[in-house]
């Protein structure tokens, strides 16, 4: 297995725990089915034997023609930001009823899983466990000779064994997994693993588990393409250093005319890696030897690694090169004293310009094609030093291995295609692109029950119309106002949360535009910020529809707003929903009475000024002289201080 797509990585653990990070299976899990080789403990991505890529490459299903337009495609929303938590997460559905879970997107994983009800030691995390007697279509895997099976022989197992000394072990089972209801793919029945066990960062991440997209039998991606349900083909788009959230489709998309392509091996590894040939920094390729980005495992891309890593030579180039174009930045200690962070000063707050500071830095391919990295695609924000940045980009030991991590490809549509053994880049506001695939006609959300009793005011009475359910909030209801309490934790009191950053936020994950969301009270104490939170109407608009209401009401008591560890932790105190407030006539018309009053002064001031400046012509041509006589011009002096 790959850098830690399931570890709870924050930014303050960096190369000694980052390089660790490679892991790597140690016991292979009856999850790959189809072999039994053991494999030795690497820090460095596993290398699979000719003949076990040869077995899973000629299985037919991997070479199906599943290139039909009209096959479905899942799109899932990606939350959390990367150096918050190490990680993305989506929102997968397992079992009938739905059982929900937050999933760890890992490209260098295969196996899917979760905690079990029955999981003698597992960590507290986003959701509840799965609960098999709960699922009517529940099913486990029974033993067979080509897994490895329970003590008791009758169901089949699998154990995962990082290099961080993380694990996670449980049981093989079949169920149900449903995408989301914005997806067009109906839910399909999988194998997964049902966790008994977990340690190390498994155990303290806040996400649930892991979803596998990997190469493997038993990895989401390649049991929807054997069960042709899809294409052999997925795309990940992570958020920016601004916003997180992203989005992932599972199936192919019509690639952008100007995406960048490179050749991905499938016979090299399991995992997915691209032929990197050269590094351009300020216009300036960097004196390597090609082949430094193809030793051992070559150039391997990995969605559940945090940063990057280059083999010693090319990250010592790299540094010198981008130090020697900001030298009038000030190099700074990093936010933990136990690791050796590169970091600068001085370059302000606003991600948008930083590259007007920073260096262009560009991947050429062993195609020639390009692909371009802007400054947050290489750097980190300093936790402890406002307008501070640091790389995150690092020495991969001795190893001559090049891993490229999430923060790599942010704000950047990233497409597997598996098919034609290619993986594909291409530069876009990726918090953005979640809205764009949205597809016309895909299923409605399933009706939620009205969140009444929560402490806190709801609907009127006489708003709901007659004959109507009094458990499900009413489509004709127009709402004016949502307000809510937040109360946000923070382990540090000098942490005080950029209330800027997580309106921004906010506004991202209840869908809604930044200008609706408004800071309405704030006070503090110790640790503690309790902050007032107002969603209005849409500036187009004179009420929130019912609609947008209910989804907004239900993820802030359902808590799905999936704060990233950066701004601390939140509990939702209070919500209340206004009805849309009567407007007057000069509520109506005040922006025109302003704008009226405006364009009188206007025209006042110009009269006068046009006069003053007559006037001062005049006097200083001498042709006008005031009663008493001429009174020289004074000028003006700036106010002491």
């Amino acid at each position: 297995m790959s850098p830690p797509s399931c570890s709870n990585i924050t930014i303050h653990l960096y190369p000694l725990i980052l390089l660790i990070l490679l892991r790597t299976v140690v016991v292979l899990s009856a999850a790959d089915l189809n072999s039994n080789q053991t494999r030795r403990p690497m820090v460095i991505p596993l290398h699979l034997s000719t003949s076990n890529i040869s077995n899973h490459r000629t299985g037919d299903y991997h070479r199906r023609q599943l290139q039909n337009s009209d096959l479905p495609n899942a799109h899932m929303r990606l939350y959390d930001d990367l150096l918050s938590n190490g990680y993305y997460t989506t929102r997968l559905f397992i079992g009938t009823p739905p059982q929900e879970f937050a999933l760890i997107v890992d490209t260098g994983s295969t196996v899917t899983y979760v905690p079990c009800s029955t999981c003698e030691q597992c960590g507290k995390h986003q959701d509840p466990r799965f609960q098999p007697d709960s699922s009517s279509t529940y099913k486990p895997m029974k033993c067979n000779p080509s897994c490895n099976c329970d003590d008791e022989g009758k169901q089949c197992t699998y154990e995962r064994r990082y290099a961080e000394m993380s694990s996670s072990s449980g049981v093989l089972a079949e169920d149900v997994l449903s995408f989301g209801n914005e997806s067009d793919l109906t839910p399909q029945r999988a194998v997964f693993g049902c966790e008994t066990m977990e340690t190390g960062d498994l155990f303290s991440q806040r996400a649930d588990g892991i979803m596998g997209l990997g190469r493997g039998r038993l990895s989401v991606v390649d049991q929807l393409v054997e069960k042709e349900v899809v294409s052999d083909s997925f795309s990940l788009c992570y958020g920016g250093m601004n916003v997180g959230g992203g989005a992932m489709v599972l199936g192919s998309i019509s690639p952008p005319s100007d995406m960048v392509f490179t050749h991905s091996d499938p016979y090299r590894s399991p995992y997915y890696n691209i032929e990197l040939k050269e590094l351009h920094v300020a216009g300036k390729r960097l004196k390597l030897n090609p082949r430094i980005f193809d030793g051992k495992h070559g150039t391997v891309l990995d969605s559940g690694t945090t940063y990057a890593y280059l083999p010693e030579e090319a990250f010592l180039s790299f540094k010198d090169a981008v130090m020697k174009e900001i030298k009038f930045l000030k190099q700074i200690h990093g936010p933990d004293p136990n690791y050796n962070d590169i970091c600068f000063s001085g370059a302000g707050r606003d991600v948008s310009q930083l590259s007007k500071i920073f260096p262009e830095v560009n991947m050429v391919f062993n195609n020639g094609q390009k692909l371009y990295l802007s400054p947050e695609n290489y750097l980190f924000r300093h936790t402890k030093v406002s307008g501070a940045y640091c790389l995150g980009i690092f020495q991969n030991g001795k190893d001559p291995t090049t891993l490229l991590g999430g923060i790599v490809v942010r704000n950047t549509l990233v497409t597997y295609d598996r098919e034609n053994d290619k993986i594909g880049f291409w530069k876009t506001n990726c918090s953005e692109l979640w809205k764009r695939l949205q597809v016309p006609g895909a299923p409605a959300p399933a009706p939620a029950v009205y969140p009444s009793g929560s402490g806190s005011e709801g609907l009127p009475p006489t708003q709901a119309p007659s004959g109507s359910s009094p458990d499900f909030l009413p489509g004709e209801i127009r709402i004016g106002i949502i307000t809510f309490d937040m109360l946000i934790n923070v382990t540090n009191s000098d942490m005080k949360p950029n209330l800027t950053e997580v309106a921004e936020f906010i506004a991202h994950e209840l869908q809604v535009d930044n200008l609706q969301v408004h800071m309405l009270n704030f006070t503090s104490e110790r640790n503690s910020y309790r902050v007032r939170w107002g969603i209005f109407p849409a500036q187009s608009a004179e009420y929130i529809s019912s609609a947008t209401a209910m989804n907004i009401i239900l993820q802030l008591k359902d808590h799905r707003l999936h704060f990233p560890e950066k701004f601390g932790s939140y509990q939702l105190v209070e919500w209340k929903i206004e009805p849309p407030r009567k407007r007057t006539w000069w509520h109506k018309h005040l922006l025109a009475v302003v704008a009226g009053a405006a364009s009188i002064v206007l025209v006042s001031l110009l009269s006068i000024g046009i006069w003053m400046v007559w006037r001062h012509r005049q006097r200083a041509l001498g042709t006008y002289e005031a009663v008493g006589g001429i009174v020289p011009e004074q000028e003006l002096q700036p106010l002491s201080s």
